[in-house]
């Protein structure tokens, strides 16, 4: 009787580890890059995480289209190419294939969720540029917007600080 028991509780425990396998491999995740100095750290951090987890990277880059024009209008300065180009080169030189997007949206943090949340990403990675604002470090609206909302999980890597 005990033995039985003791069976079907290891039973148990053998499908919750399992389960807990599932959740953990072949994850999917999302880079978000925005032209700046942080962008191929975070290529290169994910590149890492997906060779080592056989997950998925998706690199996307949100141009802030103003309002008053449609979202499928050509932003000026839009340097989107040259952002995803450096970001699949870094990908390349780590031999893993990642999926690149330009995405237009009103603002960027409700793009990112909304992005992540589509592709089922388990996990975001964020840059932050470090930038002071009325003497006081500041975080901008799209890395608290991303912390708040997202589903998954959110890494936001904060660059060197020279205004601290």
């Amino acid at each position: 009787m005990v033995a039985g028991w003791l069976r079907r509780e290891t039973r148990e425990t053998r499908e919750d580890r399992k389960s807990e396998r599932d959740k953990t491999a072949a994850a999917n995740l999302l880079v978000a890059v925005a032209g700046n100095s942080m962008d191929e750290d975070l290529v290169r951090m994910a590149c890492r995480l997906a060779r080592k987890g056989k997950s998925h990277v998706v690199v996307i880059n949100v141009v802030e289209v103003p309002r008053t024009l449609p979202l499928d209008a050509v932003v000026q300065g839009d340097d989107s190419d040259r952002v995803l180009d450096r970001a699949v080169a870094v990908a390349q030189g780590m031999d893993v294939e990642i999926e690149v997007e330009v995405v237009h949206a009103r603002e960027a943090g409700p793009a990112i969720v909304d992005e992540a949340s589509d592709r089922q990403c388990q996990l975001i990675l964020l840059g932050l540029v470090p930038r002071s604002r009325f003497g006081q470090f500041d975080l901008g609206k799209t890395v608290p917007y991303v912390l708040e909302h997202a589903r998954g999980r959110v890494w936001v890597v904060r660059d060197e600080c020279d205004v601290c």
